[in-house]
């Protein structure tokens, strides 16, 4: 389960005005479950998104590209998104498009709109063809259950190997206006993102103009699902959108405001809740790890450092024994690529445990203090460089056998 990530709780999570949910279960791997997500916007929508870096990103991820490209070349906008789990239309070819297309004219039809006015995602298993025929059949029903309250039968139905849903929901007020936000996000594994998470979507009342979303969607990607990972795998089809309803009374339309920073630090700090969940739902995951990395010359090389450590190995499999083996995390620190970086200026903690102390072993750590913080579901990871004044963050799991069992066994 979880690392201490409560499962949302339905009544909890608040409609947005603007945006109606509805889900069918179509059985495109296995009977009886959600698998089917259609989201329908109203009038005066506005959406906006990042994508996988992946070359081999999957045919649902460059068809929404190329529908988003229209609509800020002066385009229709945005009418629907659609989503399905079970099957990843990923390495399919121009078989893969042509069906992805499929699913967009189907459902644009339904909603009497063109297929162009639709957003296509798929998560699942790759290099199968998608079945185009059982998403087509499926749609009916979604549209008959489209309403604003759909969030939590949303967050079950984009799920592939997580354990729970993934939701996050809140009212803010700026400047004088209540903005109701909610999203839902995915993913269990598979997990270094690129430009944006697996699957994640994020609505709010707000009327924002369509390259201040584009700034925003961006900026709120960068400072959350870009600053995650389970095992250093960036999937074919991760898709972060943000999609500003405009049924509110707020109306953004310059970065250059007030009400765009607290409407971007609202975002993004409900974007950083649902990518956390995303690590605390680790496939096979024990514990819950925040690396940090301070006094660095650059934001970048602090990253280089932290995801160095974040994803060895060695290190995630020492913190799932509760081993505190913590000349690992050193030799992560020294082949992250910081080629001038002086180890004898570096200091490492473990929570409140002084491990090394100007790049050697802390004469006063006593192996004791290193195996109490290492038994805790939460651990903070800190590192100081000593060069400069920047820092970063990221977030990611241990490695436990489970992680094994669940991708040895992920197909069948």
């Amino acid at each position: 389960m979880a690392v201490n990530s409560p499962l949302p709780v339905a009544a909890e999570l608040k409609p947005v005005a603007g945006i109606e949910i509805g889900y069918a279960q179509a059985g495109i791997k296995k009977p009886g479950r959600k698998d089917v997500l259609v989201m329908r916007l109203l009038d005066g929508a506005t959406v906006a998104g990042v994508f996988t870096k992946n070359r081999f990103c999957a045919a649902p991820v460059q068809l929404s590209k190329a529908h988003l490209a229209k609509v800020a070349a002066g385009g229709a906008p945005i009418r629907a998104l659609l989503v399905n789990t079970g099957n990843a239309n990923a390495g399919t070819g121009e078989q893969g498009l042509a069906r992805a297309r499929q699913t967009c004219a189907a459902l644009a039809e339904l909603l009497n709109c063109a297929p162009e006015q639709i957003l296509p995602f798929s998560t699942g298993v790759i290099l199968e063809p998608l079945p185009v025929e059982k998403i087509v059949a499926g749609l009916p029903a979604a549209i008959e259950n489209l309403k604003q309250d759909n969030w939590f039968n949303a967050a079950e139905a984009i799920m592939t190997t997580d354990t729970q849903p993934k939701a996050a929901s809140r009212t803010v007020v700026i400047g004088g206006h209540p903005v109701t936000m909610t999203g839902i996000s995915k993913g269990a594994g598979m997990i270094k993102p690129n430009m944006a998470t697996m699957l994640g979507y994020l609505a709010f009342d707000a009327k924002v103009a369509q390259p201040v979303l584009e700034q925003l969607v961006r900026h709120a990607a960068d400072q959350s699902f870009n600053c995650i990972t389970i095992d250093g795998d960036t999937s074919t089809n991760d898709s972060f959108m943000l999609i500003a309803t405009g049924a509110g009374s707020l109306t953004v339309d310059s970065v250059d405001s007030d009400d765009y920073i607290a409407l971007r630090d609202a975002v993004t700090d409900i974007s950083r809740n649902l990518a956390q969940q995303i690590i605390r739902d680790g496939e096979g995951a024990t514990k819950f790890i925040t690396i940090t990395v301070e006094q660095g010359g650059s934001v970048e090389e602090c990253r280089k450092i932290a995801y160095a450590i974040a994803h060895s190995p060695l290190v995630k499999t020492a913190f799932f024994a509760s081993d505190p083996n913590l000349g690992r995390i050193l030799a992560a620190i020294g082949y992250a690529g910081v080629d001038d970086l002086d180890v004898d200026k570096l200091d490492l903690y473990l929570d409140d445990v002084w491990v090394a102390k100007n790049g050697g072993r802390n004469p006063d750590y006593q192996e004791a203090d290193g195996q109490r913080v290492m038994k805790q579901s939460e651990i903070l990871v800190r590192v100081t460089l000593g060069r400069g004044i920047s820092a970063a963050t990221v977030w990611t799991c241990d490695l436990s056998h489970d992680y094994v069992t669940i991708n040895a066994d992920y197909r069948s």
